[in-house]
């Protein structure tokens, strides 16, 4: 019979052990309110100078939930306090994603179900003792419709030996804690709060789809207001709220952002100094469909044909479409929607050239350029005086440009086309800008087709006149009237070099303006003196002195001085202007004083900035509203480049100009329409003020 209980007690021997190993991983369950809870050790036994993972398991009762370190609304954070022996350290909590638990009007964050609290346990490479005593008391909050608070004290002691020995029984628990841990990624962003919101930009290795974010520290955001995403290309642009109990911000802070493949944290910088307002607008997703882009692009390239920029040039080809056959009608049409498209085309590629190098520039940026504002008021003057009859050109002397647009047949028509789109880049139509900015985000590939899109949209009424006979038909048949309405069509055409001729002088001073006049009557001369050659009442002195008055007008704005800015009184700012300078700076601090702004970005040669301005921005009743609510109006010109409007509208997922932003304190920045009308901006300023 001792022989027997020996025996026995030889067999259970190692099965105790392994118990006693098992439970040596875990400190056994504590009993609360609503949820059971132990705390686990990843190894059951451990070696000097190991790292390993400590988790406390909560495991409430069903809809019951604890709380994230940024509860939201209401709730308190898990914390923990551990007491270990000289030469053992842990870390702080390691969060899971948390959830969005919704109770309205509040929003918390935390957890559901099964919750896994990581905690990195560090031993020094020296440490000495067989053992590890680990003491912790856990404080919670555990919540369903009441919230009860609870604590627990948890003991767990790890033998120290030469070999670490893993808790196989509870690596899936430390498998799922992993994996529900949101992934660390690398980015550059900054985040600021100002104008009543936490605006956050972060420049993503690669494109994600975005649906939301968690940002970790408490008091900043207002948990329940609505989040503003918006995703061009990889730069990702995060807006909400501030907390009604927001006081100052950190300067760092986690963000937790869930995308379709997961969760991921970064961490972001307070910005110091903004050289770029860091802003989300309300509504723009970089997610609309590409067919409803191409839809947008089309239509606003066929509204482009009504710009004032656009329509002069337009009447070179009205005329002989009326002349010609039905068969020369095709053919014109083709060859006119040609020059359009690849014009657009070829500026597209431009564009993705200049920003792939580092270039800031955006659409209408040749206009930019003072020299080829020039070329233009040469190019449109000579082309009034072909019409009114003082030169028609051909293949000689000015065998470029002028004459390509004013030829006859297929060359004609193409050229054409280009010169229309050269002109029409200084007009955004409705319609256009959302396509532009969308192109800007995208791939080459993607950009090139909203390209194509427009013009295919601008070219759509040539088109129609040369393809479906039923719109042909509709033309007047050729007369005589059509030498007087030429001669009539010439003055459109003077008065858009006329307006450039005062972008120019915008751009690069009256003196430069003045000897670029010079320049408008060298052109004059040379096609008067071209004029009398085609008619044999001139030789070729004429011709060698017509050469020269075009050399000479090239020369002009090269040689025009730089310009001199102005220099203004403060009395006379205040007197004559309603309106301030633009900086992203100035911006930002009448944001963080939560001050109402009105941001227009224009350039002179935009003509839809011009109009908006006389027609709704600089009225007596829009200067009344602004007064009224106290709203600072600032105002960027982009007539000549300048890198940080271009940036700012990018931020609006915007290519060009007019550009409206008005902020109002609480509020999302609202994008106004590209197109004003005299009561927009005092009826938004009035539903603005009127909101919660």
């Amino acid at each position: 019979m001792p022989k027997l209980i020996l025996l026995l007690l030889c067999c259970l021997l190692p099965a105790s052990v392994l118990v006693g190993q098992a439970q040596a991983a875990s400190s056994g369950w504590q009993s609360a309110s609503h949820l059971q809870a132990e705390l686990v050790s990843e190894y059951q036994q451990v070696v000097p100078g190991q790292r390993l993972q400590l988790a406390l398991h909560f495991v409430p009762d069903p809809h019951w939930h604890t709380y994230w370190q940024n509860p939201g609304d209401s709730g308190l954070p898990t914390t923990l306090s551990w007491q270990l022996p000289q030469g053992v350290s842990v870390g702080d909590i390691r969060w899971p994603t948390p959830q969005a638990i919704a109770l309205p009007p509040l929003m918390n964050y935390g957890f559901e179900g099964q919750t896994i609290l990581l905690s990195e346990l560090s031993i020094a490479p020296d440490y000495s003792a067989d053992s590890i005593d680990i003491q912790l008391q856990a404080d919670w909050l555990v919540c369903e419709e009441i919230c009860i608070p609870a604590e627990a004290q948890f003991s767990l002691i790890l033998p120290v030996a030469s070999q670490a020995i893993a808790a196989a029984d509870y690596q899936p628990l430390f498998a799922e804690a992993v994996a529900r841990l949101p992934q660390p990624l690398s980015v550059q962003g900054q985040f600021d709060v100002s104008g009543g919101a936490f605006s956050a930009a972060i420049t993503l290795p690669e494109a994600k789809s975005i649906s939301g974010f968690f940002v970790a520290a408490s008091e900043l955001v207002d948990h329940a207001a609505v989040q503003q995403i918006s995703l061009n290309g990889n730069q990702l642009l995060l807006q909400q709220a501030l907390n009604t109990y927001f006081s100052s911000a950190p300067t760092q802070l986690e963000l937790v952002l869930l995308a379709d493949d997961g969760a991921y944290s970064v961490q972001l910088q307070q910005a110091v100094q903004a050289s770029t307002e860091i802003l989300v607008t309300q509504g723009q997703q970089s997610d609309t469909a590409l067919w409803l882009v191409l839809l947008m692009a089309a239509a606003g390239g066929l509204i482009l044909n009504l710009m004032p920029c656009v329509f002069p040039v337009l009447s070179l080809k009205a005329l002989s479409i009326a002349a010609n056959s039905q068969q020369q009608h095709k053919r014109d049409a083709v060859f006119y929607s040609l020059g359009v498209v690849l014009s657009f085309v070829t500026l597209a590629l431009v564009l993705i050239t200049l920003r792939s190098a580092g270039a800031a520039v955006g659409w209408g940026f040749q206009l930019q350029n003072p020299y080829l504002v020039a070329l233009l008021v040469y190019l449109l003057f000579a082309l009034g005086l072909s019409l009114s009859g003082v030169v028609q050109f051909g293949l000689g002397l000015m065998n470029s440009g002028s004459n390509l647009a004013a030829a006859k047949g297929s060359k004609g028509s193409f050229f054409t086309g280009v010169l229309a789109v050269v002109v029409a880049s200084p007009c955004t139509a409705p319609f256009m800008g959302t396509a532009l900015g969308y192109a800007v985000g995208q791939s080459a590939a993607v950009a090139l087709l909203v390209f194509v899109a427009l013009g295919l949209g601008m070219a759509l009424p040539f088109l129609l006149l040369g393809l479906v006979p039923g719109f042909a038909r509709l033309l007047p048949r050729p007369g005589a009237w059509m030498d007087t309405l030429k001669q009539w069509l010439a003055y459109p055409l003077y008065l858009s070099a006329v307006w450039l001729l005062w972008v120019y002088g915008r751009q690069s001073g009256v003196d430069a303006q003045a000897m670029l006049l010079i320049g408008v009557v060298c052109i004059g001369a040379a096609c008067w003196l071209w004029g009398r050659k085609q008619l044999a009442q001139a030789g070729i002195v004429s011709m060698v002195i017509a050469l020269l008055l075009l050399v000479l007008a090239l020369a002009m704005p090269a040689l025009a001085p730089a310009p001199q800015p102005a220099v203004k009184s403060p009395t006379q700012t205040n007197t004559n202007q309603h309106w301030q300078p633009w900086s992203a700076d100035t911006l930002q601090q009448l944001r963080a004083q939560g001050k109402p702004v009105l941001v227009n970005m224009t350039a002179d040669w935009c003509i839809t900035c011009l109009v908006n301005e006389r027609v709704a921005l600089n009225t007596q009743s829009s200067k009344a509203a602004m007064a009224l609510y106290d709203v600072t109006y600032l105002k960027g010109d982009w007539t000549l480049r300048d890198g940080a409007i271009t940036e700012y509208l990018r931020l609006y997922q915007r290519d060009g100009v007019p550009l409206y932003v008005l902020y109002w304190p609480g509020q999302p920045p609202e994008v106004l329409p590209q197109i004003l009308t005299p009561d927009t901006l005092s009826s938004t300023l009035e539903r603005l003020s009127q909101q919660p």
